[in-house]
């Protein structure tokens, strides 16, 4: 199926594994061009970045920080260098502290909401600094579903995916008259690296399993799949909306 995507340029943050991997590789197979954001791991950006290629798009490693203001800034001066323009913007790279609330400092709750959350702001200027090919630009956030639900040792992470998807509704608002089209995608229990970091995982993936009415955990690519129709216009009046992949897991009592 044509999802009519070919020839656009797109900016994945955390692309070298996990979600950011299946949402660049989504899109290359679409016939987008992919910026491949990562900050430590090199090795899998570039075996990423090779995959693109093979899918005939082509593929631009970008390595920063997406909470270092200095870091985005560089990062679209080179995509502007090298491509001219950007149409999509997914903000997936994501990090946090993991504690109990009483092992938790306010230099942990700065650090997690500006990776999670504040890395959108400018991400999302520096796309309005790029002119489009397209009458439309569009940004995904990647969310998770611990804005709206609470989760052992998720709180800060669970505050800043909350204030993440609170901006992305601002956003839609306020920069849909300038042709930019903003959504989140809250994802389900997905068993990521990232997730290795989380002291209880086996437990919350066996009750994620349990409880998910579709009878399975959430790939990366279920998650990219939702992504890649938000970016298509058959979404172009979804607008500030947060889509939930859970298989069903959050609408069970």
């Amino acid at each position: 199926m044509d999802l009519g995507l070919a020839g656009k340029k797109a900016l994945v943050t955390g692309a070298s594994r996990g979600i950011g991997r299946a949402i660049a590789l989504s899109l290359a197979r679409n016939g987008v061009d992919v910026a491949i954001n990562f900050l430590r791991h090199k090795n899998p950006a570039e075996q990423v970045a090779a995959e693109i290629e093979a899918c005939g798009a082509k593929a631009l490693l970008l390595r920063g920080n997406v909470a270092d203001e200095e870091h985005v800034r560089r990062m679209f001066t080179e995509i502007r260098e090298a491509w001219g323009s950007l149409d999509i913007l997914i903000s997936n790279a994501a990090s946090g502290v993991l504690k109990p609330a009483e092992e938790l400092s306010l230099h942990h709750l700065a650090w997690t909401m500006n990776i999670n959350a504040g890395a959108l702001l400018p991400l999302v200027q520096g796309l309005l600094r790029l002119p489009s090919r397209n009458s439309e630009k569009t940004v995904v956030a990647v969310s998770s579903l611990g804005a709206v639900r609470a989760i052992p040792n998720y709180t800060l992470v669970g505050a800043s995916k909350a204030a993440l998807e609170s901006m992305v509704r601002h956003l839609a608002a306020e920069l849909a008259p300038k042709g930019v089209r903003v959504n989140a995608v809250s994802a389900g229990t997905v068993d990521t690296d990232a997730l290795k970091h989380f002291p209880n995982r086996e437990q919350l993936l066996e009750e994620s399993r349990r409880r998910t009415p579709a009878g399975r955990l959430i790939t990366p690519q279920d998650v990219a799949n939702a992504v890649v129709f938000l970016c298509t216009d058959n979404a172009s009046m979804i607008r500030g909306q947060t889509l939930v992949v859970d298989g069903g897991y959050s609408i069970v009592a």
